[in-house]
């Protein structure tokens, strides 16, 4: 019986990485009606980032991991700004193909950047194991998932109480009444990329954290989120 729970637990911290990818693919189709197909190269993008943050500038894990998020956020309000939203109005479907087009830009840009070495992120302590009720979890999942339910509940919050959230929840209802009320739909696309960026750097963060560390095929973890959105809705 123990064995089921620590295989569950396991399987809970994977989890955590495909629930951050998954909200990121959520929230921009709430907001824009498409679907990204971006998100394994903000992942990858947003793990470097942090990655250079701790080899080159010397950040500890956790200063690295919030320049990593902020980089990341830009990033994806860069790709909104210059190849989406030029778009606006077009077919769905073609946005969709941007955002693959997107997606192989820049992952053939950070694999050049990568080369064939691994680069791993060092979590402080993250071999330390701790026992709970008779479970075994290192220091660096129980991390990732004490990160993942703060990332969720403070989503939540901003959805429900910021003017910024419900002016997104607004938008994803409908961007004609949205704009009728005076709400920067522009902005809220924007916005929703942001989020997304910066939520995929942190799964790209604690992927890079463990094992080798991130590496060229590493991108097809986020495609494994998918599932996870299959189960919980698109529009959930």
């Amino acid at each position: 019986m123990t064995s089921f729970f620590q295989a569950l637990l396991d399987g809970f911290v994977q989890g955590s990485i495909y629930a951050l990818l998954a909200l990121g693919f959520v929230i921009i189709y709430k907001a824009t009606q498409v679907i990204s197909f971006a998100q394994p190269a903000l992942m990858v993008c947003g793990g470097l980032f942090s990655y250079h943050s701790m080899s080159d500038w010397g950040l500890p894990f956790w200063p690295a991991l919030i320049v990593g998020m902020v980089l990341g956020a830009l990033l994806g309000m860069v790709v909104e700004r210059v190849a989406l939203r030029p778009m606006l109005g077009k077919p769905v479907f073609t946005l969709a193909i941007i955002t693959i087009g997107v997606d192989i830009v820049l992952r053939v840009l950070a694999n050049r950047y990568m080369g064939a070495n691994p680069r791993p992120v060092s979590f402080p302590n993250g071999s330390v194991q701790h026992e709970i009720f008779g479970l075994v979890i290192n220091q660096q999942r129980l991390a990732l998932i004490a990160t993942t339910t703060v990332v969720v509940i403070v989503l939540a919050l901003f959805f429900k109480y910021s003017k910024a959230g419900l002016a997104m929840r607004a938008t994803a209802l409908s961007q004609e009444i949205s704009l009728a009320q005076g709400i920067r739909v522009g902005a809220m696309f924007a916005l929703a990329w942001a989020i997304a960026g910066g939520l995929a750097a942190i799964a790209g963060t604690f992927v890079a954290s463990t094992g080798a560390g991130l590496e060229q095929n590493t991108w097809v973890i986020a495609l494994k989120a998918l599932p996870a959105i299959i189960i919980g809705g698109m529009d959930s």
